[in-house]
């Protein structure tokens, strides 16, 4: 009687299902994802998970009990490698099957057999919780002092100053063009008004003159009459 005997031979000696669940376990851990039947995806989830446990413990004993289950150096190393850092924070569970139909020719349970971690599509890493940081100005109270009530007072921007308070002793450029131009045209003014006052006594003369000859031409004429 088989009472209380659970497990699947799946249709094969011992030695033949031992060597089948070998390498089906070193193909999990080198390519993370394999296609197989379901009733053989629940039998290498009983074989394979205590193995990946004992990938947690990186010992010289560990390695060698895992080899004695693999046989293979190539999975073994990348267990201990690769594996072991990604299922160190699971304390169990470390495969997936997904289920995928039934196959065309002998209308087999078809499944996909996973390790969880290495999914990228449906692991949700854990945000950092960093504390929200707001930016608002505190309201001075009136009648309050910054140093007695040890709230920090606000840094003010700088306001920026203009040239003059900057540079006093330096003036701008455009400075000192428009006031070269308002003194060229200031000395042109009071040229014209010298030039103006020379030629006005001259002008008078000119005019006396000419009445002087005007007033002999009239005596010469009545004189002539």
């Amino acid at each position: 009687m088989r009472h209380r005997k659970a497990f699947n031979h799946l249709s094969r000696t011992a030695s033949h299902r031992k060597a089948m669940l070998s390498n089906m376990a070193s193909s999990l851990i080198l390519h993370k994802r394999i296609k197989t039947t379901l009733a053989k995806a629940k039998a290498l989830r009983r074989y394979v998970e205590p193995i990946l446990t004992r990938a947690k413990d990186d010992t010289t004993h560990s390695r060698r009990m895992v080899f004695s289950y693999l046989q293979n150096k190539e999975s073994v190393q990348e267990l201990f490698s690769v594996v072991a850092d990604k299922i160190s924070h699971r304390p169990g569970g470390y495969t997936r099957i997904i289920r995928l139909g039934n196959r065309l020719g002998d209308n087999a349970e078809v499944c996909m057999m996973e390790l969880v971690d290495f999914n990228t599509t449906l692991v949700v890493e854990k945000k950092k919780e960093t504390g929200k940081t707001s930016r608002r100005r505190r309201k001075k109270k009136s009648g309050s002092n910054p140093e007695t009530s040890g709230e920090a007072t606000p840094q003010t921007q700088e306001t920026p100053q203009p040239l003059e308070a900057k540079d006093e002793g330096k003036e701008a450029p455009e400075q000192v063009e428009t006031q070269a131009s308002v003194e060229e045209v200031a000395d042109t003014v009071k040229e014209k008004t010298e030039n103006n006052e020379a030629s006005e006594p001259q002008a008078s003369a000119d005019a006396d003159k000419t009445e002087d000859a005007e007033e002999k031409s009239d005596d010469s004429k009545e004189k002539s009459e």
